[in-house]
């Protein structure tokens, strides 16, 4: 069983940047693909990014490539997500989470999840 917490969030205005974390309870972190999805108020939670085990692949949303990038740092357990040029469509509750298969877009494909961390961008 993968525990996940996620921190990092805030509030936020447009143009800055945030950093989000992910700590996991689980030493076979390189054991695993890790992903970042997110969930705005009144709508379905979507895919933001994905990273490899070794960190070597990713692959992002279009509506946040270029302004996001995922990475991993294996000896510390831990994700991130640096979310820059944030827009206020960027507002949502962030969760990582983690499969034990291969790096995936595919919510359903994800075995372990975050309680969320809230990211709100004022104008």
């Amino acid at each position: 069983q993968v525990q996940l917490v996620e921190s990092g969030g805030g509030l936020v205005q447009v143009g800055g940047s945030l950093r989000l974390s992910c700590a996991a309870s689980e030493r076979t972190f390189s054991n695993y693909a890790m992903g970042w999805f997110r969930q705005a108020p009144g709508k379905e939670r979507e895919f933001v990014a994905a990273i490899g085990r070794s960190g070597g692949v990713t692959t992002y949303a279009d509506s946040v490539k270029g302004r996001c990038t995922i990475s991993r740092d294996n000896l510390k357990n831990t994700l991130f997500l640096q979310m820059n040029s944030l827009k206020p469509e960027d507002t949502a509750v962030y969760y990582c989470t983690a499969t034990s298969g291969v790096m995936t877009r595919i919510e359903g494909s994800y075995n372990y999840w975050g309680q969320g961390t809230q990211v709100t961008v004022s104008s």
